[in-house]
């Protein structure tokens, strides 16, 4: 398992017409700091499909505990499970300003083929980055 966190403030454009975060936001945000992860333990979206693999949403739940408004900081705390055959689960917790859970979010993407989009098992060079960065992060203490 691996847990990382990533900090935005909520723009102006992000919200509606009742001055909170749109819902449809809340996934944006949640690729944002997956992707954030994946930088932190050295790989990049464009590098998997360069390898020849895409990694597409395949189920996404989110419960809205409370709202976001303009100009708040958001803290989203990711957590990567361990990888299991062709899917990688990921939970999110979104807190505001005030350190107040407002959303938590689970998705898992599945491992795809770029070429003929069928499923297929993680490549290697994704395992092991998952499995380095979690031996890094248990000898650094931070788990």
């Amino acid at each position: 398992m691996i847990r990382h966190e990533y900090s935005f403030r909520v723009s102006y454009s992000d919200t509606d017409k009742m001055g909170v975060v749109h819902h449809s936001n809340y996934a944006r945000y949640c690729e944002i700091a997956r992707w954030e992860l994946f930088r932190e333990i050295g790989i990049s979206y464009r590098n998997i499909e360069d390898m020849g693999y895409m990694l597409p949403v395949f189920t996404m739940n989110s419960t809205f505990v409370g709202p976001a408004r303009y100009d708040d900081a958001i803290r989203i705390v990711t957590t990567l499970e361990n990888p299991k055959g062709v899917r990688l689960s990921f939970r999110f917790q979104l807190y505001s300003t005030e350190e107040v859970m407002i959303n938590e979010t689970e998705i898992m993407l599945a491992c795809v083929d770029k070429e003929t989009f069928k499923p297929c098992p993680l490549p290697g060079f994704i395992t092991e980055a998952i499995e380095n960065y979690h031996f890094r992060q248990m000898v650094e203490g931070n788990i």
